[in-house]
């Protein structure tokens, strides 16, 4: 398989197998506007390289190398009348955020995961008549609605063009993901997408990272810590877990702001303690 090293200037560095689909379809980039570096059939050196050139020209240097990405598709069940989830409907939504970019066939169309095609299957899934761990949307009414609703979120009128330019009549253009938040989508390789990269995605496009202040971050932190801390002398679980899931994410904001990405702060503070030895005094682990 041959791999490409591609240049967006001014924007990123990244690996593809298909140039077309990944960095012009999914993208939104013409042909004029990246630059092939290089290509190989070795996976190893062109994820070596990838990074070297992100660090080289100032880019976010990715977590994983390219040759370590792995898919995270789930095991669907595609027959004739209906496509059918691997989990019952209350752990739905999370499978799909996690598989932003799946695509799959079914007999009406071509389908694929994204914000807004997961709100349609959410307001329209059921649960399997013979099992609760398994849920299902209709293929017809699901491939119907790319016909009649943009899927994607597009940002500019190129964007815009690049879809009406494959419309193959529809809506969706064939299904062709757009948009600044590249990371979500799959291509050859399919990366597996972090929930840290969702909330960087989600912060980015409301322009927290653009506006967005360390200082007011932490103010932020110290409110939500506190709400934890109402919440558990209340034990008022829902409210704990809330606090929680609120603090991470102006963790994982905080971070982005000082330019340390949330995973390297965690995995710098598990190093530390890994080899650490002690004892539990009082409810509190006290180090050797």
């Amino acid at each position: 398989m041959m791999y490409y090293l591609y240049h967006v200037p001014g924007v990123k560095i990244g690996v593809t197998t298909n140039l077309e689909d990944r960095v012009e379809r999914q993208q939104g980039y013409y042909p004029d506007e990246y630059e092939v570096i290089m290509s190989t059939t070795d996976i190893d050196l062109i994820s070596e390289k990838e990074r070297q050139l992100q660090k080289a020209f100032g880019y976010r240097v990715d977590m994983k190398l390219y040759s370590k990405l792995k898919c995270n598709k789930m095991k669907i069940n595609v027959t004739e009348m209906t496509t059918t989830f691997p989990c019952p409907v209350n752990k739905l939504k999370g499978r799909l955020v996690d598989n932003i970019g799946m695509r799959w066939d079914t007999g009406f169309g071509s389908v694929v995961l994204t914000k807004k095609s997961i709100d349609w299957i959410m307001n329209n899934v059921k649960s399997s008549q013979f099992t609760n761990e398994r849920c299902y949307v209709y293929n017809r009414a699901f491939a119907r609605w790319f016909d009649n609703n943009n899927a994607f979120d597009l940002d500019n009128a190129k964007q815009m063009n690049k879809v009406e330019q494959g419309r193959n009549g529809t809506l969706t253009g064939g299904l062709y993901p757009t948009g600044p938040q590249d990371r979500i989508y799959c291509d050859d390789s399919c990366s597996e997408v972090s929930m840290f990269e969702l909330i960087r995605m989600w912060a980015d496009n409301r322009g927290l990272y653009d506006k967005g202040d360390p200082k007011t971050q932490y103010i932020k932190l110290m409110e939500e810590v506190g709400e934890i801390g109402r919440a558990i002398l209340k034990q008022d679980t829902d409210g704990v877990v809330d606090g929680i899931g609120d603090a991470v994410v102006v963790l994982t904001n905080l971070a982005e702001l000082v330019g340390v990405p949330i995973e390297e702060c965690i995995e710098a503070a598990y190093d530390e303690i890994k080899n650490r030895t002690g004892k539990m005094v009082n409810g509190t682990f006290k180090k050797d």
